[in-house]
Formats: C-alpha cells, structure tokens, sequence
C-alpha cells in the first residue's frame, strides 16, 4: 500500500539484504534463501503485505540481559518482533532494530478535526428528515421527495466509493479530509441560497454537494484511528471518529468551527513514527508494489469480510432507515408531536455516543472483536424489537426510552464494524475496507427506506419495523458464521506465522502469559 516516504525505516544487519515487500531473515539462514521467490507463491510460515508475501521472522536465540537459552517456537517468533525501546536493537539480531514506534500527541488534535467536520456533514444528511412534514409543507413537496434530500447521501456513495478510496490510498489522508471538507463547505452554502418556497432545487443540488463530501469522510475514522493511534487505544480512537458522523444533531455554531482555515496546518497525513508494529511493518512495502485492483480482488476473495460486509450493510442500513423515518413513525402515533419526536431523535444519538465509546474501549481492553459485535448485534435486534411493538402504546415517555437503548446499541455497533474489518482484512488498506462496509450500508440504507417508508404508508410503522427486523436476524445468523482472525492484532503481540490462531476471545489476556519475560523497557515500549 502506498505510504509517504516520510519514516524512518528499519535497519537491516550487514549481510541480510531486504528485499521489496519481504522481512529479512534472521542470521543463520542457509545462503540464498535471504527472502522467498514471490513467483512460487508465499511459503508456509509467511504473510502477505498487498500481494507480497512477507517472510515470518525466525527467532530470538536468547533474552534480553541474560544468558541465551532455547525457546519455543512460538516465544522465538514474539521475542523476535516484541521491540527493546526505541532504537534498540533485537535479540538475536545484532544491528537489526525494529522500526520505531512512538505516538504523537497531535493525535488528538487530528481526531477533533475530524470528528468536528464529519458531524457537520451528518448534520446536513438528517437536518430535513428529522422535521420531514415542516419542510415538505414549505417546499410544498411530498414527504417521499423530502426523504431523497437524505437518501441522496446513500445514492451518491455507492458509484463514488472507488474513486474516493483510490486517492485516499495513493494521494493520502490530509488531502482527502480537505476536499471533503471544502465541498462540505460549498453545500452548505448553496444551502443557505435556498429559503424561498421555490427553490426546492437549490436545496437539492446543495445536498449533493454535501453528499459527494460525505464519500470522502465516511471511510476515514479507521484509516485515522490505525495511522495515528495505537495497539491499546485503536478502537476507541475509530468510536470517537465515528461519533462525529453520528451527532446529526450538531449545534450550527460548530460550522464554523470545523471549516475554519486555521484548522489546515493541524491536520497531517500521518505521525513521524508509526504507533504500531502493524503500521511498522506496512510502511515496509514499497509504494510500487501497491494495486488497488488487487486489494480489492484480496477482500472480496475473504469469505469472512463478504460476510461481515453483508451483515454491517443490514445494520447499519436499518439505522438510516429508522433515523430517516423516525418522525413519521412518531407522528403516526402521537400528532403534533414535532418537537418531542426531535428530542427522541437527539436521545438516539447521545445514547449512540456512550454505546459507541465504550463498545471501542471494550475492544481496546479485551481485543474480542467477533464476540462483541455478535453480542452487540443480538442486542440490538432485542432493542428494535422493543421498539417496535411499544411505540403504539400512547406513553411518548417509552418511545424515548426505548429509542435511547436502540441508539446506544445500533450506533455501538458502527466502529465495532470498522475495527473488526480491520483486523481480519490487513495489511489491506482501511480506508478500502471501510469503505466498502459504507458502500453496502448506503444500499441497504436505500432499501430498506423505501421498503420501510411504503410499509408505514400503506399499512402502519409496526409493519415497517417488523420488516426491519426479520433482517437484523438474518444478520445475527451471518454474523455467528464470520471467521474471526485477527491478523493486526497478531501482528502487534509478534505472530507473524499465519499458521498461529487469533487470541482466544474468552481469554483474550491469556497471551501474556505466553510472550517471552524481556526487560522492563522492553515491557514498557510494548
């Protein structure tokens, strides 16, 4: 994938040549086999990096400070990989140091950019949906036109992903996060051109602006969060990101905020040193060995993230399909209710805040990917269940409770998605990988709106809910079938060999107690 050439790249002992896309061998290997044939194919033992495989690095001879002695396999493989602080040199390696490893304290600046102009974006996807029968009665359109005005966000994504995911991966991240921005920006202006009962047109072409944007903003929080942060802090990083795409009910003060100009010299494509040794290890491949064509060949040839694919579009299209309906629901059931169906909205999405921040702590701490998104899924189809057969009840007061534990589960769910695509897809590109999870969640979005909008229009919410919820189980059975490897995190802990399973998600502290004892700094810099 490509990479800025920016870093400071591992030091390869004399003797031991790196070749393109491969890992040195460790000394001791027999002459001429320093790195493997990629024409034969990847060797057992080996991982491949976008299309080349890399060599898994060979073992430690002994521990850091002490005397050598012989170790396991697999304690020779972490104790290769596990680094000796900053600059240090391996064991067992004389003069080959692992690249270094550092995290910047801009990262945080650069996820409150983010975060501040993504929820601008949201704000304008929802801001006519939300109060559907007031602007329908100023336009003097239909309620099916005012919802387009959202669904055009879902429209436009699916044909512009390609491109969008192609310049973030050979143009970078800080140019990306600025076009969205600035036509974000544009949007919002042509926006402001359109309040006159005649010019339903200049809203439109305004919102499609915006929606262009939002191509060049959802599939970030994940590129972010693995370029920036790291092995403890990845997944929360990716659910603060995503929480900024799911604040729709974003104050108009913080416009200016996130367009302002000052912003520019903040945000950059990426740190000095990488915060992990999965970042480490990616900045290794040459920027000439990188195809697009291929990554995604790579993920819709992995049978676990087509599933994953499938499943996230289902849920998250469900969420759009219910935060664009929701006020026809609620006025269905309680008339004149405008405002309080506005607060049950703003309820949604602060309980979609706290689910979403601690489902990404959840993960930082336990690394159970699969469990947690299974278990967050159920939930959440429990939860719209309940919605759906108490939203007739006539206690407003329960809509808004139930409405709470929907938010807070659905929008739990989104960077669980992110993260866990993530890690059973690298060393392919996150941007790629999520946004492809955004692509189907705008198609199933799109479905299941119309689906949904005609069923509560032909019959009554109930009807249009129940549908909803027949496939969010479909996506709990698909889920269950999902193959959880987490390759990143293997990368991060020192397993190299592919050959070695994925930490345990009922233990998922067990590992510890495998890796090889080092020094304290050694145990400090992981």
């Amino acid at each position: 994938m490509a990479r800025p050439d920016d870093e400071e790249g591992a030091a390869v002992a004399p003797g031991h040549p790196l070749a393109k896309g491969y890992l040195p061998l460790p000394r001791g290997a027999p002459a001429g086999k320093e790195s493997v044939e990629p024409q034969n194919g990847p060797k057992a033992g080996t991982f491949p990096v976008n299309g080349a495989p890399r060599d898994s690095l060979a073992a430690a001879s002994g521990v850091l400070g002490g005397p050598q002695t012989p170790l396991a396999p697999e304690e020779e493989t972490q104790a290769r990989l596990l680094p000796a602080g900053a600059g240090a040199e391996t064991p067992g390696a004389e003069s080959t140091p692992l690249p270094r490893t550092a995290l910047s304290p801009r990262r945080f600046v650069v996820l409150l950019i983010f975060s501040l102009y993504s929820l601008v974006n949201a704000f304008q996807w929802i801001q006519y949906s939300i109060i559907s029968n007031v602007f329908g009665g100023f336009y003097g359109v239909t309620l099916l036109r005012i919802d387009w005005l959202s669904m055009v966000y879902m429209l436009a994504y699916v044909p512009l992903i390609f491109p969008a995911t192609w310049l973030l991966d050979t143009r970078g991240l800080r140019l990306t996060a600025l076009l969205g921005s600035g036509l974000n920006c544009l949007g919002a202006w042509i926006k402001c051109g359109s309040v006159q009962q005649h010019l339903f047109w200049v809203t439109m072409l305004g919102q499609c602006l915006c929606s262009v944007a939002q191509v060049f903003i959802l599939g970030l929080p994940s590129r972010i969060a693995s370029v920036w942060f790291g092995p403890k802090e990845v997944s929360t990083a990716c659910a603060t990101a995503v929480l900024g795409n799911q604040v729709r009910t974003g104050v108009p003060g913080v416009v200016a905020g996130a367009c302002s100009p000052s912003y520019s010299g903040a945000f950059k494509e990426k740190p000095r040193y990488p915060p992990s040794q999965a970042q480490a290890a990616l900045q290794d491949s040459p920027p000439e060995e990188y195809s697009y064509k291929k990554s995604i060949r790579n993920l819709f040839k992995n049978i676990a993230f087509v599933l994953l694919l499938i499943t996230y579009g289902i849920m998250t299209g469900a969420f759009y399909s219910v935060s664009t309906l929701l006020n026809q629901m609620i006025l269905t059931h309680y008339e004149r209710e405008e405002v309080n169906a506005g607060r049950i909205g703003l309820t949604l999405v602060v309980a979609g805040m706290v689910g979403s921040i601690l489902c990404g702590l959840w993960l930082d701490y336990t690394k159970t990917y699969k469990q947690t998104t299974l278990i967050v899924y159920i939930l959440s189809f429990i939860g719209m269940v309940i919605f759906t057969f108490t939203l007739d009840l006539g206690y407003i007061i329960i809509v808004f409770v139930t409405g709470g534990v929907l938010g807070f589960f659905m929008t739990g769910y989104l960077p669980l998605g992110f993260e866990f695509a993530v890690e059973i897809t690298y060393p392919e590109s996150e941007g790629t990988s999520s946004g492809l999870l955004n692509a189907s969640a705008q198609i199933f979005g799109i479905l299941f709106t119309l689906a949904q909008g005609k069923l509560t229009t032909d019959y009554n919410p109930k009807a249009g809910n129940i549908f909803l919820c027949v496939w969010m189980f479909i996506g709990i059975i698909l889920t269950a079938l999902i193959k959880s490897d987490l390759r990143r995190h293997n990368i991060n802990i020192g397993i190299t060999n592919v050959d070695v399973k994925a930490v345990p998600a009922d233990s998922p502290t067990d590992q510890e107690s495998k890796t090889v004892m080092l020094s304290t700094q050694s145990e400090s810099a992981i």
